[in-house]
């Protein structure tokens, strides 16, 4: 939590944006996971989101479904997560790590099991889709406790009620989800955005980032004139996807790596 309050005080007083990568680990390969941490960070992330590969990811669309898939396929789990999550501190990584799925492995490995794991790998933060905050007292309690950041949803259907509930258990970040819909859906509509951002930033202790349906660096731009951050996963997939995937993976690295770093130039020169 602290190396995540400490990355957007810094952006704050630089006034800049912040940019948060998502990828699911053990996608492109497995072997590519701490690499790809690597190379994010030093692409310009403030922040990485890192999938914990799932069966039933409910929120995802088909681009970050495949990479769930694939990622099961080869055996990935929480346990190996967070066994990479480790050893990109240990190789000296210092940004901000957010795991990012669903509740059923947590509640495989028991929550007070998983916050203890956790905060030993030097994970940063979680995001567990299925869990709202009006369910999520325990889940709270005990990531803030272990000093991690418990990061929730809001979305444009979000009611006064639900806003006041994340607001009042969100640490680190808060994740507003752009439209009603999957992940990289193409109906981002930054207007809306604007419209709605400002009520919940009144009222948040913690930055607000925006993701769903950004994928490119205009609509990163438009996004980021309201936003505190900017999140994009879906477009990093696809374009891994296509330089080869795991066949390929350093060339799927790589791709990933000129996307965030043309978002990084972007945000720092078009905000």
């Amino acid at each position: 939590m602290q190396r995540i309050d400490a990355r957007f005080a810094a952006l704050k007083a630089a006034g800049r944006k912040g940019l948060i990568p998502f990828f699911t680990a053990g996608d492109p390969a497995p072997e590519s996971t701490v690499p790809l941490l690597h190379t994010l960070a030093r692409a310009g992330a403030d922040v990485i989101e890192l999938g914990v590969p799932f069966s039933d990811p409910m929120a995802d669309g088909p681009v970050i479904q495949r990479s769930s898939e694939r990622a099961l396929a080869r055996g990935v789990g929480l346990k190996q997560v967070l066994a990479w999550v480790a050893q990109f501190r240990a190789e000296g990584g210092a940004t901000p790590v957010v795991l990012m799925g669903y509740a059923n492995p947590i509640e495989r490995m028991g929550l007070s099991a998983f916050a203890a794991a956790a905060r030993e790998a030097g994970v940063d933060g979680v995001l567990v889709v299925d869990y709202p905050p009006e369910e999520a007292d325990d889940y709270a309690a005990t990531l803030t406790a272990a000093g991690l950041a418990p990061i929730f949803l809001l979305a444009p259907t979000s009611t006064a009620d639900r806003i006041a509930a994340v607001v009042a258990k969100a640490r680190g970040y808060i994740y507003y989800v752009s439209l009603t819909g999957v992940t990289g859906a193409s109906t981002l509509n930054a207007q809306q955005v604007a419209g709605k951002l400002p009520e919940i930033q009144a009222k948040a202790r913690v930055p607000v980032g925006v993701g769903f349906g950004i994928r490119d660096a205009e609509s990163a731009r438009a996004v980021a004139r309201t936003a505190d951050a900017v999140v994009i996963g879906s477009r990093i997939i696809q374009l891994m996807e296509e330089a080869g995937g795991a066949a390929r993976a350093s060339d799927a690295i790589a791709a990933a790596e000129a996307f965030l770093a043309t978002i990084r130039a972007s945000l720092d020169s078009g905000v």
